[in-house]
């Protein structure tokens, strides 16, 4: 199973390329497809992240939905009408399409937030802000991890 850890941040060059870093693709060197799949955050000003493998095992839980339902047409649309394959090169770097740098407000770095299977990409600054929020979330709330399988629900 694909676990992306750590927070870093890498620079993104005039062309819209940044590095993905290292331990995340190596969480991805078994994956038929070497890069990565983004879309826009529905939640946060950020992109997210997943391995393409993931992106099926969604694609299964639309499945779940009837199939002309409208919540089903909505989240196929948001997810996956928004989503991008983003191969690496050479070098573990990423083109990332100008909308999805303009949505994210990418500048000159971005930071990448390891989440368990999934990952974020965030401008270093609205990051800072959202971590804060995130840690006084939980540290008010008393929230803990749930006993159970580990699967998602």
């Amino acid at each position: 199973m694909t676990l992306f850890l750590s927070t870093f941040t890498n620079k993104v060059d005039k062309k819209g390329r940044v590095s993905v870093p290292a331990s995340f693709r190596a969480e991805l060197t078994d994956q038929s497809f070497q890069g990565i799949v983004l879309f826009r955050s529905n939640v946060h000003a950020c992109l997210e992240g997943f391995a393409y493998s993931y992106m099926q095992e969604i694609g299964a839980r639309l499945d779940d939905f009837d199939l002309f339902s409208a919540e089903q047409d909505d989240l196929a649309t948001a997810i996956f009408g928004d989503a991008v394959q983003l191969p690496w090169d050479g070098d573990g770097r990423v083109m990332l399409p100008t909308e999805l740098v303009e949505f994210s407000e990418l500048n000159e770095k971005a930071t990448f937030v390891g989440m368990g299977r999934k990952f974020q990409i965030w401008s270093p600054s609205v990051f800072e802000a959202r971590r804060e929020s995130a840690r006084q979330s939980v540290k008010s709330k008393n929230m803990t991890i749930p006993k159970g399988s580990g699967g998602d629900k």
